[in-house]
């Protein structure tokens, strides 16, 4: 498949219908300039704070806030660090000051400028300040891009877990332009790819020949393969939310792989792996452990480990005691009564949730305590 007629139409836009609640994503190359004018649409006031990182403001902040006061908003910037150790509530705690100092008000409305964790901290931020106000997303790394900027899940970590604390607060607009992937990092942008594995391994088996067929255009950051694979997931993903927006049953299925992922960033303290990397070894132990349970076949296991092979991503579970790779498991949120909601792939394209209460197959798949 060489385009996305068939997931659709040809319009890169994708709509994430939620009734009165529902928003536009916007795909293109080189639309950052477009920001300014596609807020004023929105009407949701004329202050606004653009939160940040430094790595990212050095790159695309004068082109955003060029637009936004062109278009006639008051624009303040709050910065936070760069990196996952600072998504906590330390850091909240400084934007909510940054945000008083500022001025903000209900009448304003926040930008979140970045990857997942600028997007996620500022729309906890946005989610909490004044009880809520509105923010927009503009997502440049690719696992931002196709995953969390879409859906609305907000929040921090804590010490004990991932993404502990949060809520669920849907942007007003999102805007994503491809041409902010060509100054991310490669092990980024790598990582970013196990998001989109994730998308075609349970949901669509075309994105997943797709990805297999043109790994090496997307591997040199074409943007017309960039733009399809980012709008195709994002629709997969909108269809998804719009069933399932609060994670009661359906949206579950787009955590396959983040169940093992998340406890391997616990227990390689947010640093050794990135997400995407540590989703790609959670989401090899996810194949395997669907094989044995019979819903998945060799072949299938087979073609997961090549293709995340392919796109530069690990495979193997850092080795740690099974013990502690038992406690971060059922320390995760998504942990109920003792047992685990597993997201298991059916072949290519498919998937079963599996209750998990014995989590020792779980890690005998994954190659862990021998």
């Amino acid at each position: 498949m060489d385009d996305l007629s068939s997931v659709g139409g040809n319009s890169p836009d994708v709509t994430v219908s939620l009734g009165d609640r529902s928003y536009g994503i916007a795909i293109g190359s080189g639309t950052l300039g477009n920001l300014g004018q596609e807020c004023l649409k929105l009407e949701i006031g004329k202050k606004v704070a653009i939160i940040t990182n430094p790595t990212v403001a050095g790159y695309y902040l004068a082109s955003v806030r060029t637009s936004l006061e062109s278009a006639g908003f008051n624009v303040a910037v709050v910065e936070i660090p760069d990196g996952e150790e600072f998504k906590n509530l330390d850091t909240v705690a400084s934007v909510y000051n940054d945000l008083v100092d500022a001025g903000m008000n209900r009448g304003g409305f926040v930008v979140a400028l970045g990857g997942g964790v600028v997007g996620d901290l500022a729309g906890f931020a946005a989610a909490t300040f004044l009880r809520g106000i509105e923010f927009v997303q503009v997502p440049t790394t690719l696992l931002s891009q196709v995953d969390s900027s879409v859906g609305g899940k907000t929040g921090v970590n804590l010490d004990k877990g991932k993404n502990l604390v949060g809520a669920f607060h849907q942007p007003r607009f999102v805007l994503i332009d491809v041409m902010t992937l060509s100054t991310l990092p490669e092990r980024e942008f790598i990582g970013g790819l196990a998001e989109v594995i994730k998308y075609g391994a349970v949901l669509d088996a075309e994105l997943f020949g797709f990805l297999e067929q043109h790994s090496e255009e997307i591997l040199a950051r074409d943007p017309e393969p960039l733009k399809q694979i980012i709008s195709w997931c994002c629709r997969l993903k909108a269809d998804v939310v719009a069933q399932d927006e609060r994670e009661t049953g359906l949206r579950a299925v787009l955590n396959f792989g983040h169940t093992l992922g998340h406890a391997v960033e616990l227990l390689t303290g947010y640093g050794k792996y990135s997400h995407g990397e540590a989703v790609a070894i959670g989401m090899v132990a996810a194949a395997s452990f669907s094989e044995q349970k019979g819903f998945a076949a060799p072949e299938d296991t087979a073609r997961i480990r090549a293709l995340l092979a392919r796109m530069g991503l690990p495979a193997e579970a850092p080795q740690f005691a099974p013990g502690e790779y038992i406690a971060s498991l059922v320390r995760d949120k998504k942990s109920r009564d003792g047992g685990i909601t597993f997201v298991c792939n059916k072949g290519i394209g498919g998937f079963s949730f599996e209750r998990v209460t014995d989590l020792w197959p779980l890690l005998s798949a994954s190659g862990i305590g021998g």
